[in-house]
Order: C-alpha cells, then structure tokens, then sequence
C-alpha cells in the first residue's frame, strides 16, 4: 500500500510529513502523483500519525457527536438520529487495535494486554474509550465522543425538539429558584449538553464551581471555575479522585456547585454540600426513569458505606428537581421534570411535575408542588 510505504520512509529519515517530504518520498518510490492527490496523501499521513487516522474525517464533521468502532468494516457514526453506518473500513482488526493503542499512548495512557481497557481524554478533548481482546470479543472496540462545541442555548434546544417553548420557560425557572436538581437519564441521552445549557442561565454574579472526571461542561458563564480528577500513573501514585475534588469545591467559596457526573462514592459528598447553603447545586446520574433516581443514589451511597436512611435523609433535606432526559426516535428529549416528595417512612421519590405529550411539556401530577416550590423562591 503506498500509504504504508510512505510512511514507513518518512519514520527511516525522521521526517515530518509535509507536502515537500511527502513528494520527496513519493519519487524515491517511483509514483508521480498531482498535487491534489500529494496534499491528500499528507493529510492522510497527518490523521494516521497524530490524528484519528481513518476516523478523522468522521470527527472532523461538525453534525457527529459519537464515532463507534465495532469492527474494521463497521463504523459507526451518531449525528443526533441514531447509530448510522458509515463507508469507513480499517484494512484489519489489527489496524483498530494499534490505532486505538496509539491514541492511549498520546495522552500517556496504557492499553495493552496488562491494561485492556482505557478510558480517556484526547488533547482536543475528544473522549476515547476502547477495549482490547479478549475481553472484547474478536475485535477491538472503540467509542469516540466528540465534546461539545459552543453551549447550546434554550433556543437552540427548542430549535432541535429537545424541549418546547413553554419547557424552555420552565427550564428558566428552575435555574432562578435556585433549587438544587440532578439531571438523569441513560447513556448518550443528553445529559451533559441540557446541563450545560442550564449552567449559562445561572446570574453572572454566582461562582460556579465544575467538577469532573474529565472536562466536558464548557457553559458560557463568566463565573466558572472547573476541577477535574486524575487518573492513577502506571505506577499507581498520583490518583485525585472525584469525591476529593468535591470537598475542595466546598472551600472555594461557591455559590453553587456542579458535578459531572455522580456515579461513585462522591454522591455522599455532593449530597453534603447540597445541605451546606449552596443552593442550586447541580450534577447528572445515570438511571432509568426520575423514579428511578433514589434507588440509584442509594447504590453509589453503598459504595461510601452510608446506609439508606441516611441517604435519603440527605435527598430530602438537599434535593429538589430531577430533569429525566431521554431519547424519542433518535432525538434528545426532556423527558419530565419532577419535584420531591416525601414519604410516609421518611423516604423520597420524585414525581412529574411536567411530563412530555405530544412533543410538549404538560402539567403532572405533581404540578401543584412545582408552584409552590417556585413561589417560595420568589419570596
């Protein structure tokens, strides 16, 4: 293959592929190509020495949000409709486990048989995830999400369907309550990207302080600061977990604090802060259905070894809102909107306050309370 040979020249003298290198190397392999298909070759040489190889081209388009390898002639792409197939193929399986080694390496992190999986971020911020057989079976398996360009405003989300504009208003109001919400749903439904809109309508004059595993809430807000964990090095030092970067947002003097994503021991502590005055905290968690969120919390409060009493106690006296979003034919909706309520044995469910009709939000069955809770605010 003439890539591989150019390549393979190239990396002998040390070179750089440029168009005046690459046309170099082309005459010593005896081809005589135009300079479009010399440009072309250079821009292929550069997606397979620094970028993505193959699947630059994929992260290059502006409507991809997620790049799925399954196998060398099933590539994946999600463009906010569903997983598409695309025309992309690696030459062997062999291919997609160097590339996905090599886009570990460049960010100093180790997949190989020792270390089959890895889960990173790319300098442009893109999200690699990948796993090498055997654990996956027969191929190398890679996920690649892009991160989110420009916030996303609430017209934006009316515009794509996401929300309705009598949702967008109630969005509005939820983030001038100051009530402190998590926002649920599964994976890929749009969990960050409603975050991160809601986090640009809080005032400009509220500190804000971000954490995550890794950066991906880029709000537009002059009154961010993000705190972002650290993976252990191979010799397994150097580690800064989630649940210590949210005690350390506690002393930053926030008005309001953001996790990521609550999936670990760190839910302890960000239920802590939403009982400590910072009103309007916010953060997201993977669950089924808002009704699904307590017993979910209750699990990741296991792993910090509180019982569930006691995390539901923190749930009722710190958290207000679930935002439940989900996927409706492909396309990221909010789903509902739900308020607490406690129960008879001191435990907490959320029910709907607005659920989704028809393409709109409608009054649930907990509407009532939703008004209450937005008059209080307004006292």
């Amino acid at each position: 293959m003439l890539l591989e040979r150019v390549r393979t020249r190239l990396s002998l003298d040390g070179r750089e592929a440029t168009l005046a290198s690459v046309a170099q190397a082309l005459r010593h392999e005896g081809v005589v190509v135009g300079d479009l298909a010399a440009l072309e070759l250079v821009q292929a040489l550069r997606d397979d020495l620094v970028g993505a190889g193959p699947l630059q081209s994929l992260l290059d388009d502006p409507d991809v949000t997620d790049v799925i390898v399954n196998g060398p002639h099933d590539v994946c792409v999600d463009r906010g409709h569903g997983l598409e197939l695309t025309s992309v193929q690696f030459s062997s399986v062999d291919d997609i486990r160097l590339l996905a080694q090599r886009l570990a390496s460049s960010v100093g992190r180790r997949l190989d048989d020792a270390a089959p999986t890895v889960d990173a971020r790319l300098r442009d911020g893109t999200r690699l995830h990948a796993v090498l057989p055997p654990i996956a079976v027969g191929c190398t398996l890679v996920s690649l999400r892009k991160p989110a360009g420009q916030a996303m405003s609430l017209a934006d989300l009316v515009e794509r369907g996401t929300v309705d504009p009598l949702g967008a208003k109630v969005l509005e109001s939820l983030i001038a309550s100051r009530a402190s919400f998590l926002i649920s749903g599964g994976t890929g439904a749009g969990k960050t990207t409603i975050l991160n809109c809601l986090l640009g309508l809080i005032d400009s004059a509220q500190r804000t302080v971000i954490v995550e595993d890794s950066t991906e809430l880029h709000p537009a807000h002059p009154q961010i600061v993000r705190l972002q964990s650290r993976q252990p090095n191979a010799e397994g030092a150097g580690a800064v977990p989630l649940r210590d970067l949210v005690r350390q947002a506690l002393r930053m003097r926030p008005d309001r604090i953001v996790v990521g994503e609550v999936r670990g021991a760190e839910v302890l502590d960000l239920l802590i802060a939403l009982n400590t005055g910072h009103e309007g905290s916010a953060g997201t968690v993977h669950a089924n259905s808002a009704s699904d969120v307590p017993a979910r919390l209750e699990a990741l409060g296991l792993l910090a070894s509180v019982d569930r009493l006691s995390i539901h106690a923190l749930i009722t006296s710190g958290l207000s809102v679930v935002v439940h979003v989900a996927r409706e034919s492909g396309r990221r909706v909010i789903e509902s909107i739900n308020v607490l309520r406690i129960k008879s044995d001191g435990s907490s469910s959320f029910e709907p306050a607005w659920i989704r009709r028809g393409g709109a939000l409608e009054p649930g069955q907990a509407h009532e309370q939703w008004q209450r809770l937005i008059e209080q605010s307004r006292r």
